[in-house]
């Protein structure tokens, strides 16, 4: 019997992960997580707009904990700076500094380099039925999800 997809899933995110991380580590840049890639990416390209914990917590659909962590640390190395916003003292816009910007376009390259090699002997519509599939399935956990939480708060009532 087939291993359930859940689990392809996760194996095929670990072997992407330990490739990702094998290009940083040859880079010098060891200290640099996957999810830390990922949240300088999506600042980098939402640039031009105020970004907020919040919006990195839905992005990713992170606990406010973990994010707060995670970019507690970027902070530290220097990737990231917390800006205060005059309307809301507690609130903190997050933008990249100058070493997040290089970060971002050295694993831009890396990921390049990677889905290029991921994708051979591919072809686009096989590319496309997977994509399509994928997305599906996605949008069926996040209805799922939402349902749940839609029951917990029932159910504490």
């Amino acid at each position: 019997m087939a291993k359930p997809i859940g689990h392809e899933i996760h194996e095929l995110d670990n072997i992407l992960g330990r490739n990702m991380m094998a290009h940083q580590s040859r880079m010098g840049r060891d200290e640099v997580t996957v999810m830390h890639g990922w949240i300088i990416g999506f600042l980098y390209r939402h640039r031009e707009e105020d970004i907020f914990q919040k919006d990195i917590e839905n992005r990713y659909s992170m606990a406010r904990s973990t994010t707060a962590t995670i970019l507690k640390l970027m902070e530290k190395k220097g990737y990231i700076r917390r800006i205060g916003v005059k309307e809301d003292a507690r609130l903190k816009k997050i933008v990249l500094t100058e070493k997040g910007v290089e970060m971002n376009r050295e694993t831009e390259k890396i990921i390049n380099y990677l889905e290029e090699r991921l994708l051979r002997g591919i072809s686009e519509e096989e590319l496309e039925i997977f994509l399509c599939v994928l997305r599906r399935m996605k949008a069926n956990a996040q209805e799922d999800e939402k349902n749940y939480k839609t029951e917990e708060r029932k159910e504490k009532g």
